[in-house]
């Protein structure tokens, strides 16, 4: 058995400012003393920028290069380093991970001995579009989600589907890059009890209400709600 019931629309969800990657030419990658991290694919790869060391691991962990860091200089739109054995430039622009889909906010590629490697650094940005992309709630109004149990979020481009650790719901949705409106959901009548039961109708609580949407440094999408109430998924490769 299946019920319908109409939920409103999941509105005003900040898209185009999410994805707006700032001009940050003058600013040089952990200047302000966080770790910068970059990573490449095929062989596999990955940079870490201190203020103080660049920490190179390539070729699936075989090679390893550790260096001062030179500090520094601003180039076109980026910056470059320009060290002893390594060197990584940085150019500020939507960069995609190949394997994972994940988007960066930079490209990156290092040189070393010889040999150059492309990949992608920085802030984690938003999808481009919903549509593809799938999801697993992590927690619910700050509450973790019980791992024990199911949930997922997927938009095919016209309709969303999931589970909120319970039942199955699905609903069409439309969405113009800034505005998503869902609806009337549809959802089966499986007996929920306990957790499971208190978790799913949190989760209904907050999606049938507008809901503001943003991006984690960490790639999690944050869904908004009143009175601060909010889902915190994180994306399915």
């Amino acid at each position: 058995m299946i019920r319908t019931f109409a939920i409103s629309a999941l509105a005003a969800l900040a898209l185009a400012g999410c994805m707006t990657v700032q001009d940050r030419s003058d600013t040089s990658p952990a200047a302000d003393g966080d770790t910068y991290l970059a990573l490449g694919t095929e062989p596999g790869w990955t940079l870490e920028i201190t203020p103080s060391r660049l920490n190179y691991v390539g070729s699936y962990g075989e090679t390893r290069v550790a260096e001062v860091n030179p500090v520094a200089r601003t180039t076109f739109n980026g910056h470059r380093y320009e060290g002893k054995r390594l060197r990584v430039d940085i150019t500020h622009g939507a960069c995609s991970d190949t394997m994972s889909d994940r988007r960066y906010a930079d490209r990156v590629t290092v040189e070393l001995d010889g040999a150059t490697y492309a990949g992608c650094g920085g802030a984690t940005l938003p999808p481009a579009d919903l549509a593809g992309t799938r999801w697993r709630m992590r927690s619910i109004n700050g509450a973790s989600v019980d791992r024990s149990v199911a949930t997922s979020v997927a938009f095919d481009g016209a309709t969303m589907i999931g589970s909120a650790g319970c039942n199955r719901f699905s609903a069409t949705y439309s969405s113009d890059g800034t505005r998503l409106s869902a609806g009337p959901i549809t959802a089966t009548e499986m007996a929920c009890t306990g957790p499971a039961q208190a978790q799913e109708q949190a989760a209904f609580a907050i999606l049938g209400a507008p809901v503001t949407i943003r991006f984690a440094a960490d790639g999690t999408m944050i869904l908004m709600g009143t009175g601060g109430q909010n889902i915190v998924l994180e994306p399915v490769a």
